[in-house]
């Protein structure tokens, strides 16, 4: 186990490296810069602007002196949120998508797992049809869609719930169920697949032979067999949910991180843009290797090399 470990963290800080390599490249080589949109300025504040965030050197120097910040855990300024570094923006406009994630995560989990079991069980009945057709629905239907039915239904015609900002509970309901529809649907397929699977099983047919209850015999052998392509899920899918979805941050007006990372995008704002992608490219890396460690906990007959 503990060699398993550190060679996941060695491919993980690989991983991370070459994330953050192709970022800084890849971002540079678009044509442009982050004080090109600016408003009535000069050539010669352009070019103090590039010289004051260090954007006047070489591309291998920028690149250098990026990593060696990084190492140190300086993820730099922001270029357009003046007076504020990128790690202070991380660190105030995380914990607000991860709340909305966290909360999205669980609804997924508590709503997807029955679902799909419910269906493995009812294999051909009208409850299986109407199950897997909502799931397919959640799975092809785009998340700004989803939005924009909730808005119109539950807020714009109904008046049930406000449409933008997270000042109740009440504000919560709507971006939940966006950002949770889709996990939820990909969940309860998943579920259920692996629930057809594991009851058709040797041990199963030898556990109700020997007169063990369908409710017993499905949670004691048959859900902790089939939840482990559930648990595979799990890591990018909190991930996902826990940085928030961006068109879902976007359209309730959310002040989360996926706000940020668009608008660092669309201004061009290098070391936030940066910042964010580390910081979710290090997010899904270190659930991954969570999820593979909970692998051995939910079933030991799985050998980590």
């Amino acid at each position: 186990m503990g060699k398993y470990i550190l060679k996941r963290i060695a491919l993980a800080v690989l991983t991370l490296f070459l994330v953050c390599t192709l970022t800084f490249f890849l971002m540079n080589l678009v044509p442009g810069g982050p004080f090109m949109a600016e408003k009535a300025i000069s050539a010669q504040a352009q070019a103090a602007m590039n010289e004051k965030y260090g954007l006047d050197k070489p591309l291998t120097e920028q690149y250098v002196n990026y990593m060696e910040r990084l190492l140190h855990g300086d993820l730099g300024v922001s270029v357009k949120q003046r007076g504020r570094t990128v790690n202070q923006i991380i660190a105030t406009k995380f914990p607000v998508s991860a709340k909305v994630g966290g909360i999205s995560v669980l609804v997924a989990l508590a709503v997807g797992i029955p679902l799909g079991s419910v269906a493995a069980l009812k294999r051909g009945s009208w409850l299986d049809n109407l199950i897997m057709f909502f799931a397919t629905c959640g799975i092809a239907v785009p998340s700004f869609v989803v939005c924009t039915l909730l808005m119109y239904f539950l807020s714009l015609q109904w008046g049930l719930l406000p449409t933008y900002g997270l000042s109740s509970w009440q504000n919560y309901i709507m971006p939940v169920m966006a950002l949770a529809f889709y996990p939820t649907s990909y969940i309860a397929r998943l579920m259920r697949s692996s629930m057809l699977d594991v009851l058709g099983q040797d041990y199963m047919r030898t556990a109700r032979a020997k007169g063990l209850s369908q409710s017993k015999s499905l949670f004691k052998h048959a859900l902790r067999n089939a939840i482990l392509p559930v648990v595979t899920y799990l890591g990018p899918m909190l991930a996902y949910t826990l940085t928030g979805s961006f068109v879902v941050e976007k359209i309730f007006t959310i002040p989360g991180l996926g706000s940020e990372f668009i608008g660092s995008i669309t201004g061009r704002d290098y070391p936030l843009i940066m910042g964010t992608t580390i910081f979710l490219a290090m997010l899904i890396i270190v659930m991954n290797v969570i999820v593979d460690i909970a692998y051995k906990v939910i079933d030991p007959r799985i050998k980590l090399k």
